[in-house]
Parts: structure tokens; C-alpha cells; sequence
């Protein structure tokens, strides 16, 4: 009785809101419906990417339908300041969020954000799961540091993969969210949280259906985030011992700034793990990942047999780059490639150039333009990013020429070519050059190399100049900072 008078509470909403807004917006009926779909601590470990043991078929199948860009890059190496970035579109030096657990109006209360916008133009602007930060796994089943600002409804599912935390094996016993930590799962995949996200999804789905209401869906799943848990049949898919591990090479670290160095070594616990342990960690994140794209294959099929995919953008991403060995790291928070880089797919309407690869480089702030766009509007003027819909007609149509990241208060950029990093204040404590084309693992720091002074010159004026415009508040956003924050926090 309880599900069916939530459902019937749902549908009541979703009517109402239609009601009211389709006599007040007419466009909102004829525009694009929006899902976006984000997964956490996702890297590019993905078929579609060029992985060639981590099984991601429906991601693979949203990619061949859409766009997929191959150079997408976070604004900020971690959980929270990414996600309020984007959800803003703002970058974390304008809205002040550059660590986690902080509601984004506490620093810029009168922004308005992506989901928020739609609201505005009269859809019902749901959240499931984790849109902005959480401390994963404590604040699963609750909303976080969510913004309510943002939405007309709310729902926080929660599993077993949470009840049963007590069984999950943890490099530092009892801590899970920030360590390596992981577990193979009894029970099926609608006991865990994603599991159940995944089927609120679909009923929202099949609520939108009835009513007709333009919606914007924000799903949220908490996988493949430590703790690494999925039910066993997806541990069975990678079997450990034919899991190879990232290797470095003695002195590595000689050849990069000291903080770099510090930002890959902080977490002591995890440094040159046994080659046993390593390789069971990994099994763990592909499992979770091929979980979580299950779960998406689940939203998905609702949105098709509903019938609403025709008129549905879906929008694919995750919160930021992820380590799995690579540079002798595991986790997040470095300024390599693997620290920023994230998967991203568009597919739906207005994205005509179907099974296209972007080569170019985008930043997750572009998401917020990019959709209004799509939708034929305006976004607000506080909107820092550049709409990237060009591409979608046409995949060769580049729209930014690098993509700018933040770690504590360092910056990094990457272009269609380079990746360049500047250590401190004008790259005091240390720069990093790599050339992709001849080192996308980023192994080899070619600063100081008289073949690349003048490139490392053109690419430290194009990072500086672009720094100070992100450090530039836009007209009409109120900026409230903490007493005794800085703009740019302390380094490490």
C-alpha cells in the first residue's frame, strides 16, 4: 500500500506540475525531456574507450547511438568541488567550493544551478541517488550535501551494500570511503543501492509516460566509489590473476615536481601494494563498473519502452578521473590524466552525428550551456561554460581549445595534444609537459627540454590567462566566503 500511494503522490506532482507550467511556458512541452545519468569515481575504464577487458555494454550501446568525447576533463580532482562546478557551471575558484561536504549556497546562495534552470521552464526536476557530494558509504539512504534549490523531488535509495558494510574487506579496517576497500556481494543486484536506483528510475520513467510532464532525471549512482561492491557474478567476469598492474619505473619520481609527487603519495597505506592485493582491487572496480552499467542498461530500456527516447536527451558522465595503479596511485586527486579525465556520452535529440568520437577538449562545465542550448534556451549569465552542441551535429567541430583543472592550488591544462601543469603560483614549485601523442600514459616530463621551450611558453600563457578569468566572479553572482578561507586554498 505504501509504494502504491507514493505512486499514485508521484503521478499527483508530475500532473500538477504540467498543469501549471504548460499554460505559463508553452515551449516546455515541445522541448527535450533530460536524463542524466553519472556514475562516482568513474575513470575511462570502459569499452567504448578502448579498454580491453572491462565489459560495459549498454555504455557502449549509448555511445554508438550518440556522441562520445574523448577529451573531457574535470574542473576539480575531487567529489564535491566537481560536482558543484558542473551542476553550476562555474569554476570552483568562482564558487568557492574546493573541498568536500559544503552546500553549495553556502558560498554563492543565489546561483542557479543546472537542474534549477530547468525547473524554471516548468519540468519536474528529480534527483536519485548522488548528484552533488556525499560521504560515500556514510551518507548513502540521505541527501547529503544536496541542494534542495534544485529539485521537486528527492529520493535517496539504500541497500545492502550499506547494511552489510560489517563484511567488507578495507586496507584500513573500518574505513571504506577514502581507502581501497571492496567486496563480493550474496544477493541480487536490486538489493543494492544502485540496484534500487535503477528501479525508482523506471518508475519515474513510466510516471512521466502517464502524465506527460517534461521532466529533467538526475540518477546518481554511488558505484563504482570505494567500497568496490557488486553481487558475485560480476567478480567472476575478471578473474584476479589475469589482471595486470600498472608498473613504474625506478626513480619515476625524480622526474616530477614535489607535489606532484606528494599528490601520489599521500594515501601511505597505499603505496607498492603486493601484486596479489593490487590485482584484487582491480577485479573490484571492474566489477563495480560493469554493475553499475547493468543498472544503466535498466534505465535505458525503460526510456525505450516507454517510448520517451525519441524525445530524451541522455547525458552520460562521471564526477572525475580515477587511478587504478597508474603512476603508482590509487584513487583520485592527482593532475594526470587519469586524475581528470571522464567518460562522457550525449545521445538524443540534436545529437545527429551518430557514433562520433570528439577529439577535441571539453570541460564538465559546458554541460549546463550545452543543454540549454538543446533546448533552445538562454542560459544565465553567470553560465561560465562553452556549449559543446556544435559537435554534436558534426564530431570535427571543436569548441574550446583546452580544459582547465584545479588541485589545491594548482592548475593544469590539456589540449588537443598537450597536457601542461603549472606546480604553485606560476608554476613556482614545478611544471609538467606531456605530449599524447607520444606518451598518453604521461611518463615522460619533457620540461626542460629545449625542443619544447617554446611550446611549454605558449602553453604557460595560455594557463595563466585562463586561471585569472576563472578567478573572476561573474556580474551578479554573491560570492560568500568563509572566515579565513582563501580563494585558492594552501597546498598540499
Amino acid at each position: 500500500m505504501n509504494a502504491l500511494l507514493r505512486r499514485l503522490f508521484f503521478l499527483a506532482v508530475l500532473s500538477f506540475s504540467y498543469l501549471i507550467f504548460s499554460g505559463q511556458n508553452g515551449e516546455a512541452a515541445e522541448t527535450p525531456n533530460v536524463l542524466f545519468l553519472i556514475c562516482d569515481d568513474l575513470n575511462c575504464d570502459l569499452g567504448c574507450y578502448g579498454h580491453e577487458q572491462v565489459k560495459s555494454p549498454n555504455i557502449d550501446k549509448l555511445a554508438q547511438r550518440g556522441v562520445r568525447f574523448a577529451n573531457a576533463h574535470c574542473q576539480y580532482a575531487l567529489c564535491g568541488p566537481s560536482r558543484a562546478s558542473f551542476m553550476t557551471s562555474l569554476y570552483p575558484t568562482q564558487n568557492l567550493v574546493t573541498r568536500n561536504a559544503i552546500y553549495i549556497r553556502e558560498h554563492v546562495p543565489n546561483v542557479v544551478t543546472m537542474s534549477q534552470m530547468f525547473r524554471d521552464h516548468g519540468y519536474l526536476a528529480t534527483r536519485i541517488g548522488k548528484i552533488y557530494h556525499y560521504n560515500v558509504p556514510l551518507h548513502i539512504g540521505t541527501s547529503g550535501h544536496d541542494d534542495p534549490y534544485s529539485w521537486n523531488i528527492t529520493i535517496n535509495p539504500r541497500g545492502r551494500d550499506v547494511i552489510e558494510q560489517d563484511q567488507i574487506f578495507s586496507l584500513v579496517p573500518g574505513s571504506y570511503g577514502g581507502t581501497l576497500s571492496w567486496m563480493s556481494a550474496d544477493g541480487t543486484d536490486q538489493e543494492q543501492t544502485d540496484g534500487i536506483a535503477a528501479d525508482e528510475a523506471i518508475e519515474q520513467l513510466q510516471n512521466y509516460k502517464q502524465t506527460g510532464n517534461p521532466f529533467f532525471l538526475a540518477v546518481g549512482l554511488y558505484r563504482p566509489h570505494t567500497p568496490y561492491v557488486a553481487p558475485h557474478k560480476y567478480f567472476d567476469q575478471y578473474p584476479a590473476d589475469s589482471i595486470p598492474v600498472p608498473e613504474v619505473p625506478e626513480g619515476y619520481l625524480d622526474t616530477i615536481p614535489k607535489p606532484a609527487a606528494k599528490s601520489i603519495r599521500a594515501k601511505k597505506q597505499q603505496i607498492d601494494l603486493p601484486q596479489e592485493t593490487a590485482q584484487q582491487a582491480i577485479q573490484a572496480y571492474h566489477a563495480s563498473i560493469t554493475f553499475a552499467d547493468a543498472q544503466i542498461g535498466r534505465i535505458l530500456n525503460a526510456l525505450e519502452e516507454t517510448g520517451l527516447a525519441e524525445n530524451t536527451i541522455v547525458m552520460f558522465t562521471s564526477d572525475h578521473g580515477y587511478h587504478m595503479g597508474e603512476h603508482g596511485h590509487w584513487q583520485k586527486m592527482s593532475l594526470f590524466e587519469n586524475g581528470t579525465h571522464v567518460p562522457l556520452i550525449v545521445a538524443g535529440p540534436g545529437v545527429t552525428d551518430q557514433g562520433g568520437v570528439v577529439e577535441g577538449p571539453v570541460e564538465m562545465l559546458d554541460f549546463y550551456p550545452t543543454l540549454a542550448e538543446l533546448c533552445d534556451w538562454k542560459a544565465p549569465s553567470t553560465v561560465q561554460g562553452v556549449s559543446f552542441a556544435p559537435s554534436l551535429k558534426n564530431h570535427t567541430k571543436h569548441t574550446r581549445e583546452s580544459a582547465l583543472s584545479q588541485l589545491h592550488s594548482s592548475f593544469s591544462i590539456r589540449t588537443d595534444r598537450y597536457r601542461y601543469t603549472e606546480w604553485g603560483e606560476d608554476g613556482a614549485d614545478g611544471q609538467e609537459l606531456y605530449d599524447h601523442e607520444s606518451d598518453p600514459q604521461e611518463m615522460n616530463n619533457l620540461i626542460g627540454k629545449p625542443e619544447y621551450k617554446e611550446t611549454q611558453a605558449k602553453l604557460s600563457e595560455m594557463l595563466q590567462k585562463r586561471v585569472a578569468e576563472a578567478q573572476v566572479p561573474p556580474k551578479g553572482l554573491k560570492q560568500i566566503s568563509f572566515k579565513n578561507q582563501r580563494r585558492v586554498p594552501k597546498q598540499f
